[in-house]
C-alpha cells in the first residue's frame, strides 16, 4: 500500500508488478515463430541461407536469451546455490 499524494492520510492499493514482465513470454513466442519459420523454409524451395538464419542464428540466440533470463531471475530470487562472496 502507498499513500495518495492528494490525500496523504488515505491509503490506496497498488497491484504488484509481474514477476518476470513480458520479456519471457515474448522470447518464447519469438522462438516458436523462428522454429516454425525454420520448418517452413526447410520444406520449401527457399535458399538454404534463409533456413540457416532462422534455425541456426535466430533460434539459438533466442534460446540463449531465455537461458540468461532464467539464470538472472533465479539469482534474484535466491533459488539454487547461494551467491559467491569473493570477499569472504
Amino acid at each position: 500500500m502507498t499513500s495518495d499524494p492528494l490525500d496523504p492520510g488515505a491509503p490506496r492499493e497498488t497491484p504488484d508488478p509481474p514477476a518476470r514482465g513480458l520479456r519471457r513470454p515474448l522470447l518464447w513466442a519469438l522462438l516458436v515463430i523462428a522454429l516454425t519459420a525454420n520448418a517452413v523454409t526447410s520444406v520449401s524451395s527457399l535458399p538454404t541461407a534463409v533456413g540457416v538464419t532462422f534455425g541456426g542464428v535466430v533460434a539459438l540466440a533466442l534460446g540463449a536469451l531465455l537461458v540468461r533470463d532464467h539464470y538472472r531471475h533465479r539469482a534474484r530470487t535466491g533459488g539454487g546455490r547461494p551467491p559467491r562472496n569473493p570477499d569472504a
